[in-house]
């Protein structure tokens, strides 16, 4: 989760989520290099006084600032299309399970599993345990495994919500009547906080969202028990 202060990133758990911080280090560094020459060129402009009367055309020089910016932009685009549709990619999914937006609560359902759902709300302050969060934790947290392709259908009950957990660099609308769904796939154990990322009513910064990531045998233990 985020510390206090941070700027950059949460620490990735995911893949897309490294992809995602790989390619906004890459656009990072081409702006820095753009502003860099920007400056100097306009600093050299400014700071000189040579002139010349006699030039009346400079196609060449035309030419190479029309392809070279031409360029820097498919150095954007190429990662950036490819990026989106891997994160729009669902692969053949190990298991599923649905999260459902109240206000101001998730549900959620273990589509693979029969009568295992529940609700999950946000845990006051007075029943925190030392070393838990405020506003994160939840009374009951998804449990999921790691090292395997996870399917998340999101819907909502009432308003629009957003199930998003930065981390794994998910963020899905949940939007009445519809269901969308997204792909992810956990590459270690932790516990990964997320919020309702959509406006949606007088307690919306107070449904969080609390995943915990398991090997596959806790998993299998923790079904065995619930179901």
């Amino acid at each position: 989760m985020a510390n206090w202060a941070q700027l950059s990133f949460q620490d990735p758990a995911s893949p897309i989520m490294m992809q995602l911080v790989y390619f906004h280090d890459h656009a990072a560094l081409i702006l820095i290099l753009v502003l860099c020459y920007v400056s100097t060129a306009l600093y050299s402009l400014a700071s000189n006084s040579f002139l010349s009367r006699y030039i009346l055309e400079a196609q060449a020089i035309e030419l190479i600032w029309t392809i070279i910016p031409a360029l820097v932009l498919l150095f954007l685009a190429f990662p950036s299309l490819y990026l989106l549709y891997t994160m729009d990619e669902l692969l053949s999914p190990s298991m599923t399970f649905k999260a459902i937006g109240h206000q101001w609560y998730w549900s959620y359902e273990y589509s693979d599993v029969e009568e295992l759902s529940f609700d999950a709300y946000m845990m006051l302050d007075s029943d925190l345990n030392t070393g838990e969060f405020r506003l994160l934790e939840v009374d009951h947290r998804t449990v999921l495994p790691i090292n395997l392709n996870i399917r998340a259908v999101i819907t909502a009950a009432d308003v629009i919500h957003a199930w998003a957990v930065p981390s794994l660099g998910v963020k899905v609308d949940a939007v009445p009547g519809r269901l969308n769904q997204v792909g992810f796939f956990g590459l270690r154990s932790g516990v990964y906080y997320g919020q309702c990322s959509e406006i949606c009513g007088a307690n919306h910064s107070f449904m969080p969202i609390s995943l915990e990531m398991v090997p596959f045998t806790v998993f299998s233990e923790w079904l065995t028990v619930n179901s």
